[in-house]
């Protein structure tokens, strides 16, 4: 498919495609025994760049609020997120290619069995500083207080450090930390289905983000999502269903 070039231009302003690669979610990127970035995000930036005929440059970061602001402010031209609407006056969203459960963690001998118990006057939920969990559960939860840990991969840490009730945030590393500290245990179900997207600054030119939005789709009709989900070993995260496209 050829790209009109003044599409590819409002993509690549400093002269190559910079994607932000949030390593605070375990299912979309980590980092390989040699330290180099790897994921599923990884892989939709090198298609997407090799899409465009354009060079590719990862922008690291360690956290969901960084990646947010590194593309809201124009240093990075896309990037992986949750669709949340207070993150939309900056980002255009693609529609989801991946759906991700967010889960509660508590203490083995906690007292709290059932999700429905967590919004409680009383109860201290930690969750990742800026994360898709800390929006949501900033919205919904009325009687439990949040407290924020510096990234997301630092919340079952913080938890345990500051002593508060609940750790909320992607399954698939709950559980990895439950695991690896032992004494926790998750709450049944699931407190939010997260629509991670694609996203580019939302002053590029309209043309840029519907050739974003139609690239997310055909990734995921031609399997490419599939594929990568499995090549990089993640269970637990299912690829979005199709959208409709204008």
């Amino acid at each position: 498919m050829t790209i009109d070039p003044n599409v590819v231009s409002s993509f690549t302003p400093a002269g190559r495609l910079r994607a932000s690669i949030n390593l605070g979610n375990p299912i979309l990127a980590n980092r390989n025994a040699a330290g180099e970035p790897v994921g599923v995000s990884v892989d939709l930036a090198g298609a997407f760049a090799r899409r465009l005929g354009v060079e590719l440059e990862l922008v690291v970061l360690d956290g969901a609020g960084k990646s947010v602001d590194t593309v809201t402010q124009e240093r990075a031209d896309i990037g992986f997120f949750a669709i949340d609407p207070k993150r939309a006056a900056g980002i255009c969203f693609t529609d989801a290619y991946v759906l991700i459960e967010g889960a509660y963690l508590v203490r083995d001998d906690s007292p709290l069995q059932h999700m429905d118990e967590v919004d409680r006057a009383g109860h201290r939920v930690t969750v990742g500083q800026g994360s898709a969990y800390d929006l949501f559960l900033s919205r919904e939860l009325k009687h439990a207080s949040i407290t924020r840990a510096a990234t997301s991969p630092t919340v079952v840490a913080t938890f345990l450090a500051d002593g508060t009730e609940v750790a909320a945030g992607v399954k698939q590393q709950l559980e990895s930390d439950a695991r690896h500290y032992g004494g926790l245990r998750l709450l049944e179900g699931s407190f939010m289905t997260i629509r991670q997207a694609m996203g580019l600054p939302r002053g590029r030119v309209e043309a840029a983000a519907k050739v974003l939005a139609s690239f997310v789709e055909e990734m995921k009709r031609s399997g490419f999502v599939e594929d990568a989900l499995k090549r990089h070993g993640i269970q637990g995260a299912a690829v979005a269903p199709a959208a409709a496209l204008t």
